[in-house]
């Protein structure tokens, strides 16, 4: 099994809108984030990535975040590539979803270990044999911060050796890892913290599965496209620029940062959040304006 996942695949963030008879009085906007689905495949962007942590998969009910892999996939159509977030407690759920995904034209899956449950490496071998089973190329999820499970790289290269298994999404803030993971076993290795994007693409990072691109997909896209070329002089202008709002994407509040910064831009719809997350406090907010506003600053030529 093959997918070539080089470019900036966005994690996508999910628009609300007020209904008192949604969940936390919230419902899906499937219009606003069709248009947002869309946007991003318009300003050069590889694919996206529904119902990863960014767009709120743990808050939504089932019949939700089937829609939402539907709604994506006519939005990008054949313009690009739809890769859905199948996380689950166990396998049984996530081995359920990626079936769901499969039946609704997902390309591939991103796949965490075991959410909420400190799984031992028999159990997250099991978790991702299982739904290896289903046939879609899966993109593997580090993320230790949230999961506490760490797929360390010979764990990565065990798991490497699953048909389907074709990258991984390398989130572990530790840059050393792309190099290590790329010595022991031959599948993808993708950035997955914005701010570590610089170090993971030098490091041999071959594509960018992205969270700060739902607010600036231009510049994004320059950025990735001029380290994949080796200009890291020019890259190195325009992420000095951006780092700054990129460091959101490791901290607590990612998500509300990244969708207020899309409000910010005025080009798409970030709007609120579904419990458990609640709203930035006003001194957040004013220091993620001035780094979202420094960061469209730097790439204002990409806008004209």
């Amino acid at each position: 099994m093959t997918l070539d996942l080089g470019g900036v695949i966005v994690a996508t963030t999910l628009p609300f809108r007020p209904d008192d008879d949604a969940p936390a009085g919230l419902a899906v906007d499937y219009d606003a984030y069709a248009a947002h689905c869309s946007w991003l495949i318009d300003n050069g962007c590889r694919g996206v990535g529904p119902n990863g942590s960014l767009g709120e998969y743990s808050s939504l009910t089932d019949a939700e975040r089937r829609q939402v892999v539907r709604v994506a996939r006519e939005a990008v159509g054949d313009r690009g590539l739809v890769v859905a977030g199948v996380h689950g407690v166990g396998w049984h759920q996530a081995r359920g979803w990626a079936e769901a995904a499969a039946e609704d034209g997902a390309d591939g899956v991103l796949l965490l270990p075991p959410t909420l449950y400190r799984a031992n490496r028999e159990e997250v071998l099991t978790h991702y044999r299982k739904v290896d089973e289903v046939g879609l190329p899966i993109m593997m999820y580090n993320n230790p911060i949230d999961t506490k499970v760490d797929l360390v790289p010979d764990l990565v290269a065990e798991l490497a050796e699953l048909p389907n298994v074709v990258a991984i999404k390398e989130f572990s803030l530790d840059a050393r890892r792309v190099r290590e993971i790329r010595d022991r076993c031959d599948i993808a290795v993708i950035a997955g913290a914005d701010d570590l994007l610089f170090e993971a693409l030098v490091a041999g990072a071959t594509g960018w599965f992205a969270g700060y691109p739902n607010a600036f997909p231009r510049e994004a896209v320059r950025l990735y496209e001029l380290l994949a070329a080796d200009r890291v002089a020019e890259a190195r202008t325009l992420f000095d620029e951006m780092a700054p709002v990129f460091a959101w994407d490791s901290k607590t509040e990612f998500v509300q940062a990244i969708k207020f910064s899309v409000d910010v831009t005025g080009e798409s719809t970030g709007g609120p959040t579904r419990p458990p997350r609640g709203p930035l406090s006003e001194a957040q907010r004013a220091v993620i304006r001035r780094d979202t506003e420094r960061a469209l600053a730097a790439g204002a030529s990409l806008r004209r």
